[in-house]
């Protein structure tokens, strides 16, 4: 109905120039998942020293008290069983929704 400017200089400058996060990779993870309740549903070798019984009776991931993995080196800040993790690791994208709202819920 309104013809269109074709006079971009009210503009700003930060509409056009959105900044965009920092990728995940590997090298900068952080590893938020490895604080997340890890069911256990399938069997894929994960070691009985890492598993634990939830309140309900299920196997669970065994967590620290501090709430991180078990199974998570701490120098690494990567799984130390990680051919044999549980399939929700192995399911959890890197980089994806669920990874980035962990991230932000740690200020990552």
């Amino acid at each position: 109905m309104f013809p269109e400017s074709s006079d971009k200089s009210s503009t700003p400058a930060s509409i056009s120039a959105v900044e965009q996060p920092a990728a995940v990779t590997c090298s900068n993870c952080q590893a938020c998942c490895c604080r997340l309740e890890v069911m256990l549903i399938t069997e894929t070798g994960v070691p009985k020293v890492y598993i634990a019984k939830d309140n309900w009776g299920g196997e669970v991931m065994r967590r620290l008290d501090d709430g991180w993995c078990a199974a998570l080196d701490r120098d690494t800040m990567m799984c130390s069983i990680y051919e044999v993790r549980p399939l929700i690791c192995r399911e959890f994208d890197m980089a994806e929704y669920e990874c980035v709202s962990e991230r932000e819920a740690f200020g990552i």
